[in-house]
């Protein structure tokens, strides 16, 4: 499995990674993620607010604890993100005293000593952004965090926390449905080298080449919560989700592979964490590393697939 490097501080991880937020806490997902580790991958991600099978039943710690039951024994093979930030009733939290106990009720969780990469989930509007990242820099010098990273934070808020402490990665969605990134994220990340882990990069289903009407939609996701699935939106995105499907027959992959390699193209510090329940989809798209473009290729699904070709907004 081929690396990449994450930042500029000396991360190394997959060039894909795994998600486990849809995860449920059974046999079947912790022989996943072994698997996945067996396979090559070495970026877990998580979040305190995760709970089993998805986010809106959480309660708080279960996904982490099933990824460090997962893991146990594996520790040292494993780099494991996680985030905190996101309350079910107070909204977003970002002030020191919530960053340190979030920290040690996460490293309960997970049953480690260390996170390797730890993000805000969402920025606190509330708190300056440099009140947050001080004490995450304090949990840096304590051993309890390794390195910092933002998850679908603004630019400025991203250039304002790196001016505190180098920033490793930041975490948002992106896939070729949800290109928003491209308009300035991305541009700044590249210019301090900071790291993009995308989230959703299967565009949450749509991009698997499975999803042909609304029975076929996962439930991880609920409908109602994504205009994008809902009425002559969710025909045109099928629609879209077919060009790209036809284009990768002929490269003789899969929609998914395809996804995930033109992310991959991207930049050399995207690392994408699609997210599976079963081993055999991991396998299938961790051979998304393997695959490469001609410029010619890659014009193709720029024009099948343009910047604001998904109709509907992603939340």
């Amino acid at each position: 499995m081929p690396k990449r490097k994450l930042g500029n501080e000396g991360l190394e991880v997959s060039a894909i990674g795994h998600g486990t937020m849809t995860m449920p806490d059974n046999q079947s997902s912790v022989d996943t993620i072994r698997g996945a580790l067996d396979n090559g991958v070495t970026l877990f991600d998580t979040a305190d607010l995760y709970g089993n099978d998805g986010y809106l039943q959480a309660r708080f710690g279960d996904n982490e604890k099933l990824l460090g039951k997962a893991l146990k024994g594996r520790r040292d093979e494993a780099v494991i993100a996680t985030k905190f930030g996101i309350t079910h009733n107070q909204g977003f939290k970002g002030d020191p005293a919530y960053v340190k106990k979030s920290v040690d009720a996460s490293l309960y969780s997970l049953g480690i000593d260390y996170i390797d990469l730890y993000y805000q989930h969402r920025y606190d509007p509330n708190v300056p952004i440099e009140e947050t990242i001080g004490a995450l820099d304090d949990l840096v010098k304590q051993g309890k965090v390794c390195y910092i990273g933002l998850s679908e934070a603004p630019a400025d808020i991203i250039r304002r926390a790196h001016a505190v402490h180098p920033i490793t990665a930041v975490e948002t969605e992106y896939s070729l449905w949800s290109r928003d990134v491209e308009d300035e994220v991305l541009p700044l990340l590249k210019e301090l080298g900071i790291g993009l882990v995308p989230y959703s990069p299967l565009g949450r289903g749509f991009l698997t080449g499975q999803v042909k009407k609304l029975d076929d939609l996962s439930k991880d996701y609920p409908q109602e919560m994504y205009s994008r699935f809902q009425g002559e939106n969710f025909t045109k995105n099928v629609e879209l989700a077919s060009r790209i499907e036809k284009m990768a027959m002929q490269k003789g992959c899969t929609t998914a592979q395809l996804a995930l390699a033109w992310l991959l193209a991207q930049g050399d510090q995207i690392v994408p964490i699609p997210g599976t329940k079963r081993l055999e989809r991991v396998k299938e798209n961790l051979e998304a590393a393997q695959i490469s473009f001609t410029n010619e290729e890659l014009a193709e699904i720029e024009r099948i697939s343009p910047k604001g070709a998904a109709s509907g907004s992603r939340f």
